[in-house]
């Protein structure tokens, strides 16, 4: 059982006090605390995710390098929001595929944020090539999908949230028993951590525990985007829109209505 404590109350209280203080002064004036309290503890997490990362998909890369990485920026994209403040109150990473080399694709995706932290997995707003491709996967593997999609998902508390279509996809029959999964336009995952947890020794296996279940879920769904030859969509958290916390993939889940970029 891994016991290292990776963020601490100064950690959160930081993110706190950017909610409210939410300006390049103040920040600049914070920024070696942005830095030894909530930055370099988040990039040793990811660093320490490396090893279990592999063992549970090979496939999906935890990259720690403070640029460039799994980390996303804490800058905001300000040019097309009314909401001119420069930071995000949260930090987070996606996990994808060394497949997809544009960050998009199904992924793992981790939010640190006071009161609201998540780990996520799936994708957001396939393109539509990709989702008559997941569709299409699910028609044919009925029972795999059933088996995945299960209470055993990240436990049964967490279902899969995001869009759905009102009516039927075109060409599938509304009778379908898994008409309602066939109808969505997002696939994602995802489960809340408490601020407790977050502070805790067992965050590292809390996170890996969360991957490893929500492995064949992912890796169902990365099967059939690489199968699409498509730019598939965004992972949960990178592009998208914030989303509830519990019940994530527009790139972490898995999650987040919020605008979140990675570069």
């Amino acid at each position: 059982m891994e016991t290292t404590t990776y963020f601490t109350g100064d950690s959160l209280k930081f993110l706190k006090e950017l909610r409210e203080h939410n300006e390049r002064g103040w920040f600049e004036r914070n920024r070696p605390r942005y830095e030894s309290k909530v930055r370099d503890s988040f990039l040793h997490l990811i660093a320490d995710l490396q090893a279990p990362l592999k063992k549970i998909n090979p496939g999906f890369v935890a990259d720690p390098r403070p640029t460039g990485g799994s980390m996303m920026r804490i800058y905001r994209d300000i040019r097309f929001s009314a909401d001119k403040s420069p930071y995000k109150t949260a930090v987070a990473a996606h996990f994808g595929s060394s497949k997809q080399t544009d960050g998009c694709g199904p992924a793992y995706y981790l939010r640190i944020e006071p009161g609201n932290s998540m780990i996520g997995a799936g994708l957001w707003h396939p393109d539509t090539n990709a989702l008559g491709k997941i569709r299409e996967a699910i028609v044919a593997k009925p029972e795999r999908w059933r088996r995945i999609t299960s209470g055993a998902v990240f436990g049964s508390s967490c279902g899969m949230s995001g869009e759905s279509l009102k009516r039927p996809p075109r060409g599938i029959d509304p009778n379908h028993p898994l008409i309602e999964d066939l109808k969505r336009k997002d696939f994602v995952i995802s489960s809340s951590l408490t601020d407790e947890e977050v502070c805790g020794p067992g965050l590292l296996d809390s996170i890996s525990e969360a991957y490893r279940m929500a492995a064949p879920f992912v890796q169902f769904l990365a099967e059939a985007v690489e199968a699409s030859g498509s730019e598939a969509g965004s992972t949960p958290g990178k592009h998208a829109p914030r989303q509830p916390s519990v019940k994530r993939a527009r790139p972490m889940a898995a999650g987040t209505k919020r605008a979140a970029s990675k570069g």
